[in-house]
């Protein structure tokens, strides 16, 4: 990619305080696009209804901001964008890539195929699988829609941090949700449509969505739309070697600069550290 087409982007949820993960993967995110002379998005996935919050949005901009980080286009928001999603939904719908399941949370852990990794979507046992429309629904509401894998394929990327990677379609994932029963995009359909709405060239993100990105290039397939290029991050773990989730106060953006620690003193915790492990006291 040229130093004039870059785009990249950092895609922050207001569900919680930024800890040092987050801090980590959105530096490592800003570089990139720095050293290629190109634009950085600020995109603010606000879709869950239930677990965002305005505070929490004002915080990760204020945060990312304290540390040095910086953006040319946003915050854009993707509860704004709805229309968008819908559109990108009938198409899946119109082509057959999608299909309504009815499928209780109760009849799935009861028929879980195979142990997941953490925040992973189990494998769908395929019960509404078979399932076909005469007509496309006038809204997706009341159904979870599931796209429908291609058994057995391989799908295979190169990713800048990690190198190839190859999952297996029906064994290392399932057919997955582009839409939730209570109307809200699911994560996998929204980050597609809005990284090919804001022409991103490249993704970085954290190493635990890399079987995501197998589920996302599938969508980008069926969309007809060019996928990005794709950096996947080390995690950051904490002492006890688990990875930092919004659970980790301690260790949030928030509470760091209330303790009185400068960026540098901040970045200094996760840049160029080869174990990405944070060991600061509680």
């Amino acid at each position: 990619m040229t130093s004039s087409t870059y785009r990249g982007r950092i895609a922050p949820s207001p569900t919680g305080l930024l800890h040092l993960g987050h801090a980590a993967t959105f530096w490592t995110a800003y570089q990139r696009a720095l050293d290629a002379n190109g634009v950085l998005v600020f995109r603010d996935e606000d879709l869950d209804p239930h677990r965002s919050r305005p505070e929490f949005a004002v915080a990760m901009i204020e945060d990312l901001q304290w540390l040095g980080i910086r953006w040319q286009e946003g915050p854009l928001r993707q509860s704004d964008r709805r229309e968008a999603y819908l559109s990108a939904w009938r198409t899946l719908v119109e082509r057959g890539f999608v299909y309504p399941c009815t499928c209780s949370r109760r009849e799935l852990a009861r028929s879980a195929q195979a142990p997941h990794e953490e925040d992973d979507e189990p494998l769908y046992p395929g019960f509404c699988r078979m399932r076909q429309l005469d007509a496309v629904p006038a809204s997706p509401i009341g159904f979870n829609w599931r796209f429908r894998v291609p058994d057995r394929e391989a799908i295979v990327f190169e990713d800048g941090a990690v190198g190839r990677r190859s999952y297996l379609a029906g064994a290392d994932f399932g057919d997955f949700l582009v839409w939730r029963r209570d109307d809200v995009p699911a994560y996998q359909l929204a980050v597609v449509v809005d990284d090919a709405a804001m022409r991103i060239t490249e993704v970085v993100r954290g190493a635990d969505l890399l079987k995501s990105t197998a589920r996302q290039l599938l969508l980008y397939r069926a969309l007809d739309l060019r996928p990005p290029a794709w950096y996947h991050c080390p995690l950051l773990t904490d002492e006890r070697g688990q990875r930092l989730a919004k659970r980790h106060d301690a260790l949030s953006l928030r509470a760091l600069r209330e303790r009185g620690m400068t960026p540098e003193e901040v970045r200094s915790l996760f840049v160029d550290a080869p174990s990405r492990s944070a060991t600061l006291e509680h």
